[in-house]
């Protein structure tokens, strides 16, 4: 070192004679900012420096904090999904008990207003046949269950009862191929046999291919099978159309379509009459009847006030009455031997014709009887 300081001396003596002056004119010149040329040197000098150390130094730190941090987040996100799972059973429970209780407490406002005496059920099993439709329910004999016994819920009619345990019994459901019932359409008055056929939909048998019934009419049961009251809803039409036989007709069951977990017992069944459609019952609004106009008034202000005449019956009966007047007749008390009414004539002609009253078209009209001749005097006897 020594050695290179003495041979290169005048050189390096130059050289920090130079730089010194350079740093000198440096903090005496200022930008046009009003900046020291050698404060910009040292910032620009400076500033890639300090990237590289500031990059090293964000980067460690965020790495170990992210690191400490992550091991926090999993147990969190853990724990939160532990949570949340919890949650959502507790929420399912709580709709399945507010379920339970809507059906209970329609079961039981469906009990109290039915004429029939029935006793609540919770479907507990299913049958085991491939294509058998039963149920197990837990009622049985003890309760006073017995074989035969309708199965409903206020939606429909359910099934009915084949097996009667102590503690269950067995209920055939309207679905299986071997069940049928008596049913009534509620529009049309059509009966026929419900029967199932191992599917959603159900059919109706003996029907005529004459008889009418429409697409969406309810079936309700007609009782006649001697299991279900008559009038409990059994399902609306969902396919009607004519076949070789009779009629073809598939009713969707109400009571299948929102589920049933609890159902009633019918111990001891009362007929009701089959509801009315909706529109046969609904009031509708009518306006009163339009005032006559002054010819009309006129000509009828003289005639006695009638009731108002709304069919052809009405009105042809109200003709029948006048012809009746006009010609003097009286419906079923006609004498032996008189004419009958011509019904050809117009009554409100012969009613405005001027005394004395004229034949009609060749028929001899009623006139007022003359009056009675005095009595003739009787002749005296001869005297001998």
């Amino acid at each position: 070192m020594d050695f290179l300081l003495t041979r290169f001396r005048n050189l390096a003596t130059l050289v920090v004679v130079i730089g010194g002056q350079l740093l000198l004119l440096a903090y005496q010149v200022k930008t046009g900012h009003e900046i020291r040329l050698i404060r910009v040197w040292a910032v620009t000098a400076i500033t890639p420096l300090a990237r590289v150390v500031e990059f090293v130094r964000s980067g460690t730190i965020g790495f170990f904090n992210d690191y400490f941090y992550l091991l926090d987040v999993r147990d969190d996100n853990r724990r939160l999904r532990s949570e949340v799972g919890r949650l959502k059973l507790e929420n399912q429970f709580l709709k399945t008990e507010l379920s339970t209780a809507d059906r209970a407490r329609a079961l039981a406002a469906f009990q109290s207003r039915s004429p029939s005496r029935t006793i609540p059920a919770r479907i507990i099993g299913n049958g085991t046949g491939a294509n058998s439709k039963v149920v197990f329910i837990d009622r049985g004999s003890s309760y006073g269950i017995e074989k035969g016994m309708a199965v409903i819920t206020p939606d429909g009619i359910v099934g009915k009862v084949v097996e009667a345990f102590p503690t269950a019994s067995q209920v055939l459901l309207i679905t299986d191929p071997t069940f049928a019932a008596g049913v009534v359409s509620q529009k049309n008055h059509v009966r026929g046999t419900l029967k199932g056929q191992g599917k959603p939909a159900c059919f109706v048998d003996y029907v005529q291919n004459e008889e009418k019934v429409d697409l969406g009419e309810w079936f309700y049961t007609s009782g006649d099978d001697r299991v279900f009251p008559r009038g409990l809803p059994v399902g609306q039409v969902a396919t009607v159309r004519r076949g070789k036989n009779g009629k073809e007709i598939y009713v969707t069951p109400s009571a299948f379509q929102a589920g049933f977990e609890e159902v009633l017992v019918v111990l001891e069944g009362v007929h009701q009459p089959v509801p009315e459609p909706a529109s046969a019952t609904a009031e509708i609004h009518m306006l009163p009847p339009p005032p006559g106009d002054s010819g009309a008034s006129a000509a009828g202000a003289g005639a006695e006030a009638g009731p108002v005449l709304s069919t052809d019956a009405d009105r042809m009966l109200d003709r029948y009455r006048k012809i009746g007047a006009a010609q003097g007749h009286v419906f079923g008390e006609g004498a032996p031997g008189s004419k009958p009414p011509n019904f050809n004539i117009n009554p409100d002609e012969v009613k405005r014709a001027a005394p004395p009253a004229l034949p009609v078209a060749g028929i001899e009209t009623a006139r007022p009887p003359a009056p009675a001749p005095p009595p003739a005097a009787t002749p005296e006897a001869p005297r001998e």
